[in-house]
């Protein structure tokens, strides 16, 4: 009998950088991810005390209540391309990969607002009045947070928010829609904007992942896109709160 003497491999040693009070961090793609998926149980958690959200989830939401929403939805709609288009104005060109990024996503987004106007009509409501509608307090809050952060130079941090957006456009809006129309008796053409984005951010998503896992976000980076991400949460729930206020 022989006895292996090699000395065994030592275990790799998990990549850590350490913070502004010297503590050690987990480094890289997959702690950011951690960390957004928190800020997304936290959201998911809000969602389930909105009142339109929970009348929907027990079956007592009404039509009104629906058009209420997409009422609501659209005032804060409409901007969404325009922040993204002033993000895009404000990466420099080391920051190329999301400057062209936000130019591709804006392009999708600006006539969004359209199919949202559609589906409005479509249950009795008026174009005209919804045009004249303004933002609810909690729509307020985002759009002037959105368009305040897409000023800063390289609003890196705005991944976080469309982290937020459009994962609510992949994981929750066709939920909501085939809700609707089980509660309500709706037509696809009256959820069509709901619908659509179960596809369209799912897509969206696919890209943000790829950015996100691209390498090119160092640590004050994942922190400002988990800091916007936090905020957005917060504010998007508050404007489905703050319904007609």
């Amino acid at each position: 009998m022989t006895t292996d003497t090699t000395t065994p491999a030592p275990a790799e040693a998990e990549t850590t950088t350490t913070d502004a009070s010297g503590a050690a961090s987990p480094d890289g793609p997959a702690a950011l991810s951690d960390r957004l998926a928190d800020v997304w149980v936290e959201l998911e958690e809000r969602l389930d005390r909105v009142p339109i959200l929970r009348a929907l989830d027990e079956g007592t939401v009404t039509i009104d209540d629906y058009r209420r929403l997409l009422f609501n939805l659209r005032q804060q709609v409409v901007d969404g391309s325009p922040w993204i288009s002033r993000a895009a104005s404000n990466f420099d060109i080391d920051h190329f990969t999301l400057r062209a990024a936000a130019i591709k996503h804006a392009e999708e987004e600006h006539r969004d607002y359209l199919m949202l106007e559609r589906d409005y009509v479509a249950i009795g409501g008026s174009l005209d009045e919804l045009r004249a509608g303004r933002k609810n307090l909690g729509s307020e809050a985002l759009s002037g947070y959105m368009f305040t952060y897409a000023d800063r130079p390289n609003p890196v941090g705005l991944l976080g928010a469309m982290f937020i957006i459009e994962g609510l456009g992949a994981k929750r809006a066709a939920g909501w829609a085939a809700r609707f129309q089980e509660v309500l008796g709706l037509a696809d053409n009256q959820v069509h904007f709901m619908q659509y984005h179960q596809e369209a951010d799912g897509a969206h998503t696919g890209d943000l992942e790829a950015i996100l896992d691209s390498g090119i976000i160092d640590d004050a980076a994942a922190d400002e896109i988990v800091r916007c991400a936090e905020v957005v949460a917060r504010l998007y729930a508050l404007q489905l709160e703050e319904l007609d206020h």
